[in-house]
């Protein structure tokens, strides 16, 4: 399979050619506005999802459920999306879901939403591009490949993150000082999970043990200010982390002698009153390579992972009979253990995404049920 098809190119000179040869446009310029293309016309053939709804693969074994509901703080800040056929891929899908926060959030997390496929997808092209990569892979794929593969990605991925966290800074009709969101990212190409991560949104693989058992495998870390790296990193860059007397245990990102903004994320897009105070916006890049044993990958904001673990994560989606009611079940069984593990306390919107890689659901093949 190639990864850049010539009709990309195609498309590039025909952009370019829209604007004239007498024009300013840059290469980036051009090949951002094919990307945006590119969304544009997956949402036009029903292969971009952005709310709650389901999306089965006409090409492939993917299944997506997606799920969001809002809390009791106002308007929903968390943003949801899929897109099949990434970059015209047939064996791609890309899922998204973003968790804002202050008074800019559902915004902010709006945009990033909308801005990261194009853009991710745009330098990812890039730097196909600049490799010789598009031809080693019509060969069997092999360990360097696969390793300089992941290169590409994770480096996109980074130079994504940068460019839109800027972009917020500088935006005249967006208010990034003290505001932001998360951003949690998963391309699926093929067999092969590349993940990035800034915030507390998080990824939990269900995949079958050696015992047969159908077990959690958390993909992201919660980038939050009390893992002793975070902390310390912010910390030297004068910035504080501490609790307030009425939140034990939660602890939260301060401006030097300040009361605010008190962020309980570690890293952020958006937020720049406290980016020179120790908050990136720099996404945990990993990978994983999908086996027959692994069934499903579950992308959900802090909302749920509050009141909900992993093994009932799992539990939840795999005893779901229609898989496409999982997201929706699992948001509603997080709605339900917040009336009764956080009573008092306002609930957070809930948001989750299912995403099945076979089409079966595990227990049609397998007895056992999901360990607890």
């Amino acid at each position: 399979m190639m990864f850049f098809p010539s009709f990309l190119d195609g498309l590039a000179r025909t952009v370019s050619m829209k604007k004239g040869k007498n024009t300013s446009s840059t290469e980036d310029d051009i090949g951002r506005e094919v990307a945006e293309t590119l969304a544009k016309d997956a949402k036009k053939n029903d292969l971009m999802l952005s709310s709650s709804a389901t999306f089965k693969s006409n090409k492939s074994n993917n299944f997506a459920s997606i799920c969001s509901k809002r809390g009791q703080k106002g308007i929903n800040q968390d943003c949801t999306i899929v897109w099949e056929e990434f970059g015209c891929q047939e064996d791609m899908i890309f899922c998204g879901i973003f968790d804002g926060h202050g008074p800019w959030g559902h915004i902010i997390a709006k945009r990033v939403k909308q801005s990261v496929p194009p853009s991710l997808l745009c330098n990812w092209q890039k730097a196909l591009a600049l490799t010789s990569l598009g031809q080693e892979l019509n060969t069997e794929p092999n360990r360097s490949t696969r390793n300089h593969q992941f290169d590409i990605w994770k480096q996109s991925c980074l130079k994504t993150y940068a460019d839109i966290d800027e972009e917020l800074k500088h935006h005249p009709g967006i208010d990034s000082f003290h505001s932001g969101t998360t951003a949690l990212t998963i391309i699926k190409q093929g067999e092969h999970l590349v993940i990035a991560n800034v915030g507390d949104s998080r990824a939990v693989l269900a995949t079958i043990s050696d015992d047969g058992i159908l077990i959690p495998f958390q993909l992201t870390i919660d980038f939050k200010p009390n893992i002793p790296e975070e902390a310390e990193r912010i910390r030297q860059s004068q910035g504080g982390v501490s609790c307030l007397r009425d939140e034990p245990g939660v602890y939260r990102v301060w401006m030097p002698k300040r009361d605010a903004p008190g962020l309980a994320v570690s890293r952020a897009i958006g937020d720049h009153c406290v980016k020179e105070f120790g908050l990136i916006s720099v996404p945990d890049v990993t990978q994983r390579n999908i086996t027959n044993k692994d069934q499903f990958v579950i992308l959900a904001t802090d909302g749920v992972w509050d009141v909900i673990s992993n093994e009932e994560a799992v539990e939840i989606v795999c005893s779901t009979d229609d898989r496409e009611k999982s997201a929706k079940r699992l948001v509603q069984c997080a709605m339900r253990a917040w009336r009764s593990k956080k009573r008092g306390i306002a609930m957070d919107d809930i948001s989750a995404i299912c995403l099945f890689f076979h089409p079966k659901l595990f227990q049609e093949v397998n007895p056992f049920k999901a360990s607890k």
